[in-house]
């Protein structure tokens, strides 16, 4: 099963299940009660209204409120190509945020933003997570996920270096692209190794796989539960593979034109195209 999200009118956001040939949609339920029992709903066949995949309006299955928090320099080769190499790995992961308005989906287009040379592509997946976590021990966070997709943290690097905060580099408009939920039960576990590639214009730049992670979905989970309560629907961005573009001899960045796939082991494939900031901020 995989899951998307659409947009109808005066309907608001409903999830979705895709179709095998993604030419249609299933309606499950509203991503409102969806969310208040995602674990109920994934294990269950739809059964709602089917809909012509081109007639629907493709949104990401997030609630507005949702927490999207990400893990930066999650891979020790991640880590040896950046500006931290010279550092100790720390013991917690350093973590940052997005917003839900910075997320968007497969085949949308990704603009440039007005001061940037480019975006640089940072293929990864991510956890959402399906109930209230509290003070929970690894184990228990884990087993809160009920589902993975692939996600491209899309990064403004001069915006992200001008100060020691991340935030303003991570969160530009549609910079967040994320692919359908698949359940947890179909993808297993990530220690096991899931391969995670990334392609600019058909070219592979990241080629990493899941069981490389510093810091694991339950780890984390559990860490940032102790200081503020996880709810249905937050999501986990795990960090990415080496390969990124900024840490390049010459630096490479996506520019309008260029056409950036994701790649993940059981997720599929998340392609989107960046555009100028004038076409895809529609001024």
């Amino acid at each position: 099963m995989r899951i998307v999200g659409i947009h109808r009118d005066g309907g608001g956001v409903q999830v979705a299940a895709l179709s095998d040939d993604d030419t249609s949609v299933t309606v499950v339920t509203s991503v409102e009660e969806f969310w208040a029992d995602a674990a109920g709903h994934l294990s269950r066949e739809p059964r709602g209204e089917t809909l012509v995949a081109t007639d629907a309006e493709f949104v990401p299955p997030v609630l507005p409120g949702a927490r999207v928090i990400c893990i930066g320099l999650n891979y020790l080769k991640h880590v040896a190509e950046g500006s931290f190499r010279d550092q100790e790995v720390p013991a917690y992961p350093t973590l940052f945020a997005r917003w839900t308005q910075s997320l968007t989906v497969d085949g949308a287009q990704v603009p440039v933003p007005a001061d940037e040379d480019g975006l640089d592509w940072e293929g990864e997946v991510v956890a959402y997570v399906g109930s209230t976590l509290v003070d929970a021990t690894p184990d228990e966070a884990l087993a809160a996920v009920v589902g993975y997709s692939t996600f491209n943290d899309l990064t403004s690097r001069r915006a992200q270096k001008l100060t020691s905060q991340w935030i303003l580099g991570k969160n530009g408009d549609r910079s967040g692209p994320l692919g359908p939920l698949v359940p947890a039960a179909e993808v297993g576990d990530l220690r096991d190794g899931l391969r995670v590639q990334t392609r600019v214009n058909g070219e592979t730049v990241q080629d990493g796989r899941t069981d490389e992670m510093v810091y694991t979905v339950g780890d984390t989970l559990s860490l940032i539960s102790r200081t503020f309560t996880l709810r249905p629907g937050d999501l986990l961005a795990t960090g990415t593979p080496s390969g990124v573009g900024y840490a390049r001899t010459p630096p490479w960045l996506l520019e309008p034109g260029d056409v950036v796939e994701v790649e993940i082991e059981k997720l599929g494939v998340l392609t989107n195209t960046v555009v100028g900031n004038e076409v895809g901020r529609g001024r």
